[in-house]
């Protein structure tokens, strides 16, 4: 049987650490997955509203597999600067692409990114013509470590989950024959993450050893196609986006590091209603860090790690919706 890992974090995922920084006072954040080495990468981008980069870089049949880093970040376009200060770190160190390396050329560090609207979230966002994007993406990426701070950090630090405070979750699972498949998620929802009239996530169904309060599904609930519960608005009577990465030791190919992304998707339809509206952004990165390789039949295996990495996105959405809400 599967279980979470040691930290039940995306960081269990061996060859992985996570950076995060915030500013408290600007309600904002960064989170950064950096891998030890580069790591295959793909992405898949779902919500109507999406703020991205290097998302088109990442397709199978281009160039290049893999990415330096990834990073999520709020504050809607100008969030995306974050990338900048990791790139800027990561190609200081010389880490990142060459097609002919050659030590008086810079390396291209590959830095995928997604953002988050949070500027009507809260917080003194007048910086006038110094957005804090790229020193925070500097802060976080400098900062890594294996342990991951839940709820109001890093991305999620300015995140509403529908009405309800967002922020940062993971969740990790680790099967018997050795796999390990992890998530991270910046819960900026649209949408609701609660089951109308009740205090139950719509992902009890996947909540292990009572992770985000262990409240069950109520035996019975009287469904309305147009309650929408805590969402930002109900039409039973705000800005938004979900991002998120999950990451494997599997080794995996652009090809397939893409299907674990657009499997891991389902992820977000199993814990947000709605989801993957006009309205968000949902994007989801998928990494591999090619420890263990895919044991035959090859595509069972990959549904497997696909099926996991949505599993655990949704135990991270509602993970991350509980801690913010405990603090």
């Amino acid at each position: 049987m599967a279980k979470p890992g040691q930290r039940n974090a995306i960081t269990d995922v061996p060859g992985l650490k996570v950076g995060q920084s915030q500013d408290k006072d600007i309600a904002t954040g960064v989170t950064v997955i950096l891998p030890d080495e580069r790591a295959v990468c793909a992405a898949d981008v779902r919500g109507g509203g999406p703020g991205t980069r290097e998302t088109d870089a990442l397709q199978p049949e281009t160039l290049v597999d893999a990415a330096d880093a990834v990073v999520l970040s709020g504050g809607s376009s100008y969030g995306l600067a974050a990338a900048d200060g990791v790139a800027a770190e990561l190609g200081a160190a010389r880490r990142g692409f060459e097609l002919f390396p050659n030590p008086d050329i810079p390396v291209s560090p590959v830095v995928p990114a997604a953002i988050l609207y949070d500027l009507a979230n809260g917080g003194n966002k007048s910086w006038g013509d110094t957005p804090p994007y790229a020193a925070l993406g500097r802060k976080a990426v400098t900062s890594v470590s294996l342990d991951v701070t839940e709820g109001k950090a890093g991305a999620g630090t300015g995140a509403m989950a529908g009405s309800l405070p967002g922020g940062i979750g993971t969740a990790s699972v680790v099967t018997e024959d050795g796999y390990t498949v992890g998530a991270i998620v910046a819960v900026n929802c649209f949408g609701s993450v609660r089951i109308p009239g009740t205090g139950a996530f719509w992902a009890a169904p996947y909540e292990i050893d009572g992770e985000f309060g262990g409240i069950p599904m109520p035996a019975k609930t009287k469904f309305d196609p147009e309650d929408w519960g805590e969402a930002k608005f109900n039409p039973a009577a705000g800005a938004n986006t979900t991002i998120a990465a999950v990451a494997t030791d599997a080794m995996l190919s652009s090809a397939d590091a893409k299907r674990v992304a657009q499997m891991a998707s389902a992820g977000f339809a199993r814990a947000i209603r709605p989801v993957f509206t006009p309205l968000d952004g949902d994007t989801v990165f998928a990494l591999s860090t090619g420890r263990k390789k895919l044991a035959e039949p090859v595509a069972f295996t990959l549904a497997r790690i696909g099926s996991m990495a949505a599993d655990c996105l949704a135990r991270a959405i509602a993970r991350g919706v509980h801690a913010a809400g405990q603090r």
